[in-house]
């Protein structure tokens, strides 16, 4: 059975940091293309990054990109970001979900797949 599960997820102040975890079971994540997106209330699921783990090559929104990496461990099936200098318009849900095999640039909610719980972060002072 697919299974995502995030992890990470907390209150921040705005510039502060936190690293979500997306743990895979049930399947290797080392063939796939692994994405994080997140949504907000009121607001459509939009991609945030992804990353080729055959490879680690990546993809970031314009929105992130400098602020957030995306990494991957494959010997513990576990996919990871990292978000620092977070904003207030940050805030929102994040999942993790698989996007196929193919390059991280199809980092888009249409090509995703199988879909973790969700974690919540919120940056507020």
């Amino acid at each position: 059975q697919v299974q995502l599960v995030e992890s990470g997820g907390d209150l921040v102040q705005p510039g502060g940091s936190v690293k979500l975890s997306c743990a895979a079971s049930g399947f290797g994540l080392g063939y796939f293309t692994i994405g994080w997106f997140r949504q907000a209330p009121g607001k459509e699921r939009e991609g945030v990054s992804c990353i080729r783990t055959t490879d680690g090559s990546t993809y970031y929104s314009d929105s992130v990109k400098g602020r957030f990496t995306t990494s991957r461990d494959n010997a513990k099936n576990t996919v990871y970001l990292q978000m620092n200098s977070l904003k207030p318009e940050d805030t929102a849900k994040y999942y993790c979900a698989t996007v196929g095999w193919g390059p991280a640039t199809d980092c888009n909610v249409a090509r995703a797949q199988h879909w973790g719980q969700g974690t919540q972060v919120t940056v507020s002072s």
